[in-house]
């Protein structure tokens, strides 16, 4: 990478300069402000200092100098036109002295030709590439700026989105959306109004990913998950409100042979519904265990927790949720686990197709990102949130509008 300091007194004066030696495609690292000369600490004067950078393998600027070329002809072209009405006036002002019959008057002198069209063009063509580099170089500054140059509203908002983990991409693109529609705003925008407007952006964003649910169609449902998310609690919850609430047929199906406590607590639940359940230790047992449960209409499946950062831990329960039946997957995921396990967890499972998630022990944290995070980085769909312990009351659809607002939190002023 080349990299270059330039002192300008402001830092319009160094955007052509970078472009001239550096290229269109440089970017600004760095402005600050700094003081050169003057005597023994005094009267020293104010620069801006800019740094200024290239990859190395980028190709030279062969039209560094067309920037100057095109001034040049420019000048040229105005000194041509002003010429010719400097002679025009002169022929007007001062009449030609008579002269004999017999000498011929010369030709009136010629006025200068106009610049072809394609000179024009080509300074047009300059003046716009300019223009061009100048925004580019702006916008690069501006995504550098430091915080404390920010409006103390979008500062705020930052902060609080840095504080929910919210991926740093997202950040960038809410902060650089939201400043584009304060951009007309004449007066400093307020807590209330950057807070709305990011509300609105959010709920556009996840307008693809909210009103999500598990198909009513599928008969089988699996549910996999990581070590400790709750997804034992969250199958009696699910299981308890189809049966209850909707009196329908539930079975019970559990993979999780790893820990006998899992099964037993799956029975606890099974008991108290009432519903049958059956225990699978190979996909061998799997159709017998449908078998069992034909007169079903809704079969609940549990699967052994694993570490799923392990492909091949995913690829052997994915083995276990082949079947016949109409059915559809399940990834569970508690929101106190670490954004950047989830998502790795969750890139593991989209490879096979699962597109819906369940949120766990939502009363256990207050950092909500991993949501957005998944949903726009990951494109899973939220279908529901957990919290608490309580059977089957402490689960509810996944609703956008107040998972922003509680993403979001109060305004910065308020």
């Amino acid at each position: 990478m080349r990299v270059k300091r330039y002192v300008v007194n402001a830092l319009p004066e160094a955007l052509p300069m970078i472009r001239s030696e550096l290229g269109k495609d440089a970017v600004i690292l760095n402005t600050k402000e700094v003081r050169i000369g003057g005597f023994m600490g005094m009267f020293r004067k104010k620069k801006m200092e800019v740094i200024a950078a290239i990859e190395s393998g980028a190709a030279a600027p062969t039209a560094a100098a067309q920037p100057k070329k095109a001034a040049a002809e420019v000048q040229q072209v105005v000194r041509a036109i002003q010429e010719s009405k400097r002679q025009a006036a002169t022929a007007v002002l001062e009449p030609p002295a008579p002269a004999p019959v017999t000498v011929v008057q010369p030709p009136p002198p010629a006025m200068p030709a106009s610049p072809p069209l394609q000179t024009i063009n080509r300074i047009n063509d300059d003046l716009l590439e300019e223009i061009r580099f100048i925004k580019q170089s702006l916008k690069q500054l501006s995504m550098h700026k430091p915080d404390m140059e920010r409006p103390l509203a979008i500062q705020s908002l930052y902060g609080r989105l840095v504080q929910q983990e919210v991926e740093p991409e997202l950040i960038d693109r809410l902060i650089d959306a939201v400043n584009e529609k304060l951009a007309d705003q004449k007066e400093m925008p307020d807590g209330a109004e950057t807070w709305r407007i990011a509300r609105e952006l959010l709920l556009e964003w996840l307008i693809p990913y909210s009103h999500q649910s598990i198909s009513e169609s599928a008969r089988v449902v699996h549910f996999v998950g990581p070590t400790g998310v709750g997804k034992t609690t969250t199958i009696a919850k699910l299981a308890a409100g189809q049966s209850i609430k909707f009196g329908r047929q539930i079975g019970l199906i559990t993979s999780d042979t790893y820990r006998i406590a899992a099964v037993d607590q799956l029975r606890t639940y099974a008991n108290i519904l009432n519903v049958p359940m059956e225990v699978v230790f190979s996909p061998m047992d799997l159709p017998k265990a449908f078998k069992q449960l034909e007169d079903r209409e809704l079969i609940y499946m549990d699967t052994a927790g694993r570490n799923f950062r392990n492909e091949l831990h995913v690829s052997e329960v994915n083995s276990l949720l082949q079947s016949s039946e109409k059915s559809e997957t399940v990834l569970v995921l508690s929101l106190t686990g670490k954004t950047k396990d989830m998502m790795a967890v969750a890139d593991n499972f989209v490879k096979y197709g699962v597109r819906k998630v369940l949120f766990t022990k939502l009363d256990e944290t207050s950092v909500y990102g991993s949501i957005l995070n998944l949903a726009l980085q990951n494109e899973l769909q939220p279908v529901f949130v957990a919290s608490g312990q309580t059977v089957p009351d402490d689960i509810a659809p996944f609703n956008a509008e107040r998972y922003i607002d509680a993403l979001l939190g109060a305004p910065a002023d308020e």
